[in-house]
């Protein structure tokens, strides 16, 4: 019996190295004789892919046009299977039992055959999301929000929601591991009840059950579509979702990138007006095709070639900047790199850079990450049920994604470069960025005052007034060595959820003590002056 046990397991074992399959990327000279016209683009593109373009003034080139047909069924007829294709980049993904594929590529169109993951594939035992962690949540005193407040109120995204800027109209493409019980838990009823998932597709696996994969992309949803009045309400809670799944949890293979890249063109091409990413690439199991920090330029990688050419087609791309800082690669991690990428730090709700995420800049000295936002202890649903906070720049990437689309909700005549430049100009350290956080946390209000300056104060460049002493005990003085010509000045601190918690209304001095503080609770706190001349806003660190 020994032996026909052991007979059967070496039989098994062989059949699975004969059915293994090997994944190879072929890439293509050119789009020659395409039977596509950049004439005609409804074909390949839905209507409001078109409108998206129209509408941004983004001509439609060369880049749209699909891979040319006659290309992929020549090498179909090498016995290979057709995984995806990618327009972009202009080449296939193809599985096939031979492992010397390339020598039989021998047409002119043929510019370059890498093998992307090797049949003899094992197992992964490095678990990309390993550095982030989940917690109990943390009883808070709050109505609506719950314990989310702190990731929207830093922001202070509840301007925009409670003029009902909640993302409506908007379409976001979620690029990640898996979705799992997003078809039944608590915080994305209202998503399916108002027909906001829009539609799901699988790039790693078709035959996969959908929501029965993998956890990590239905926490990253929930932080911009999650709505659990009293205890999590997202960024976006009214936007429209794409869910697409690129990642592999159970290896690590250069694939990874193509099938990220094939998942972004099918989000163009559906319309969406931004892509979230909570993934990044650096090393693989097959070290050969490992990356190194000077490929972290902006323009290298096949994702990041990506992900810039989908910012290029007028979508919004927010990219986790990576968990990093605590490893041996310590940068960031691809996309977040791109150019025209969004790459998103993680802070605490003390706007504290966190621990782990990755420090810029890029290879080639641009800044990165772009901006940051909360991406320690936010409030996530669980696959268990329950609500946890989770650290990661997995998080802070879908938190500040989603309020972009309820800024862009309000803002719908920009453009995505628009969006974006407020959203960097808003941010707390814009006049001082640096390698942790960028720009710093973005602020909802400020965004608002610089897309629409008319209607807004004006925000100033945070050179009119000083604030001091910082951190605040008992009182502060606001003061300025210019002639103003104001004749009062409005005196505001909020806590960062949004609350009003002191105002003052004084004629303008030189210089403005405020007392009375010591009642105040330590923490973090914004201090806003207003004029009619424009706003500036100070993070104050009140102690006992």
């Amino acid at each position: 019996m020994k032996y026909t046990i052991l007979l059967l397991c070496t039989l098994l074992m062989g059949l699975q190295q004969i059915n293994a399959q090997n994944y190879f990327w072929i890439g293509f000279t050119d789009k020659n004789n395409s039977e596509y016209s950049l004439d005609n683009p409804s074909v390949y593109l839905s209507e409001r892919a078109i409108e998206r373009r129209i509408n941004q003034n983004i001509p439609i080139d060369s880049l749209d046009l699909p891979v040319n047909q006659n290309y992929i069924d020549s090498v179909l007829t090498l016995n290979v299977e057709l995984v995806h294709a990618s327009k972009w980049l202009n080449g296939i993904t193809v599985s096939c039992d031979s492992t010397n594929l390339a020598d039989s590529l021998t047409w002119d169109f043929i510019r370059e055959v890498q093998l992307t993951k090797p049949g003899t594939a094992t197992k992964s035992t490095f678990n990309k999301f390993e550095d982030e962690s989940f917690a109990d949540v943390a009883p808070i005193d709050t109505s609506l929000y719950g314990s989310s407040v702190y990731q929207v109120g830093m922001m202070e995204g509840q301007f925009l929601h409670n003029e009902n800027f909640r993302g409506q109209g908007k379409q976001i493409a979620v690029l990640d591991a898996g979705f799992l019980k997003v078809d039944e838990l608590p915080a994305f009823d209202s998503l399916w009840a108002n027909n906001q998932i829009l539609g799901t597709k699988d790039f790693v696996n078709p035959d996969d059950d959908f929501f029965s994969t993998n956890y990590h992309g239905m926490s990253v949803l929930s932080c911009m579509g999650g709505n659990i009045p009293g205890e999590l309400i997202g960024t976006a809670p009214k936007a429209s979702y794409w869910l697409l799944r690129s990642e592999d949890t159970g290896s690590e293979y250069k694939i990874e990138e193509d099938n990220w890249v094939a998942a972004a063109e099918f989000a163009d091409s559906v319309g969406v007006d931004i892509i979230n990413s909570s993934l990044g690439y650096t090393e693989f199991q097959d070290t050969a095709t490992n990356h190194t920090y000077s490929d972290m330029d902006g323009k290298t990688t096949r994702v990041t070639r990506g992900a810039n050419i989908a910012a290029s087609r007028g979508i919004m791309v927010f990219s986790s900047a990576g968990n990093e800082r605590a490893n041996s690669w310590f940068r960031i991690v691809a996309p977040s790199d791109g150019v025209n990428v969004i790459g998103v730090g993680a802070v605490d709700k003390n706007f504290n850079p966190a621990y782990f995420s990755s420090a810029g800049p890029a290879a080639d000295g641009a800044l990165k990450p772009n901006v940051s936002a909360m991406g320690y202890q936010t409030t996530v649903q669980r696959s268990n049920g329950s609500l946890s906070v989770a650290s990661g720049t997995s998080f802070s990437s879908p938190v500040l994604a989603g309020m972009a689309a309820s800024l862009w909700q309000c803002y719908s005549n920009k453009t995505a470069v628009e969006i974006k430049d407020a959203l960097e100009k808003s941010g707390h350290l814009y006049s001082s960025p640096d390698s942790l956080q960028g720009y710093g946390v973005p602020n909802m209000r400020q965004a608002c005052a610089l897309l629409n300056p008319v209607s807004t104060p004006i925000i100033l460049q945070k050179n009119i007034w000083t604030v001091f002493p910082n951190p605040v005990q008992d009182r502060i003085v606001v003061q300025s060595d210019t002639n103003q010509q104001e004749h009062e000045i409005d005196i505001e601190i909020y806590s960062i959820d949004g609350s009003k918690i002191k105002a003052w209304k004084r004629s303008v001095a030189p210089s403005i003590s405020l007392n009375g503080l010591e009642t105040m609770e330590p923490g973090i706190y914004l201090l806003v002056l207003r004029t009619k001349e424009g706003a500036e806003t100070f993070k104050i660190n009140k102690i006992r």
